[in-house]
């Protein structure tokens, strides 16, 4: 039996490390898979994949959609993506240019009230990255406005607050819908983290599966044993796969380590078999 980290982010979003060393570091920890579940972004997979070659360790393309539910962002994961489908490349590219338009207001809002920060230092050497809030946060801490990155978000990143409008979201309905008309499996990513409560969490677990949700997010490095036997009972409730990972994102989350999470997490290939199977049942 092998593990595997189903949630995993690289620097094509907010992750710290390349999609290679990602690769490297899961072949290292002895991971037979890895799903690179980056930030409205699909532009790591080649990297990873070509990394993987020659490697004992699955490269399963993914990707990690923001969407807004009653007002409130929630994340879909998409698993199995098809990299090569034009429509769906071309709704990544249009994310992409959303989440421009937003950091481009950011960087003015944060000149305009005299904190320095330019797009150079925020994309850190690498131009082709999805700009998320974490690169502005690392800014602000090496820059000394803030003395941590939790800090940052607190002062400076909330939605909320003076600097961070909130970008134009898509609905969860088309999120399900850019995953599935790729033949990918749309997944309710960290369903606690949205903090709707265990009435609500359903209702939205509820809602999503309506429009084609195929999985939940059980195993997340944000859950304790018991939320995760919770979403356990609530994916089988309403004929969901399970499924789970770290959410790595490397020292941006320098307490979880990848293919472990916080807390022991630990996800087997046993899992994702089933996920296998259901999706050959599904006839994809």
């Amino acid at each position: 039996m092998k593990f595997v980290d189903l949630h995993v982010h690289s620097n094509a979003s907010d992750g710290t490390l390349t999609p290679s060393q990602v690769v490297a570091l899961a072949a290292e920890n002895n991971l037979g898979a890895i799903a690179l579940t980056d930030h409205d972004t699909i532009d790591g997979l080649s990297e990873a994949q070509a990394a993987a070659s020659g490697l004992p360790i699955e490269i399963i393309p993914g990707i990690e959609l923001s969407c807004v539910y009653q007002g409130e962002e929630i994340h879909i994961l998409g698993l199995y993506v098809d990299p090569t489908d034009k429509a769906f490349v071309s709704e990544t590219n249009t994310l992409k240019e959303i989440r421009k338009k937003r950091n481009e207001e950011m960087i003015r809002r944060f000149q305009n009230a005299g904190i320095s920060i330019t797009f150079d230092e925020v994309m850190a050497g690498n131009p082709d990255t999805v700009i998320t809030r974490a690169h502005f946060a690392r800014v602000l801490l090496e820059k000394g406005y803030v003395k941590s990155m939790d800090q940052a978000f607190k002062k400076y990143l909330d939605y909320n607050g003076p600097y961070c409008p909130r970008k134009e979201k898509i609905s969860p309905g088309h999120a399900i819908k850019i995953l599935t008309d790729c033949k990918a499996s749309p997944v309710l990513a960290h369903p606690y983290q949205y903090h709707l409560g265990d009435n609500k969490t359903e209702e939205l677990v509820r809602y999503l599966k309506e429009l084609g949700l195929h999985g939940l997010e059980v195993y997340h490095s944000s859950n304790n044993q018991y939320e995760s036997g919770k979403l356990k009972k609530l994916a089988g409730k309403y004929d969901l796969f399970p499924t789970g990972g770290s959410d790595f994102h490397g020292s941006n989350k320098p307490d979880i380590s990848l293919g472990f999470g916080r807390g022991g997490l630990r996800i087997t290939d046993l899992l994702l078999d089933d996920i296998k199977r259901i999706r050959r049942e599904k006839g994809l």
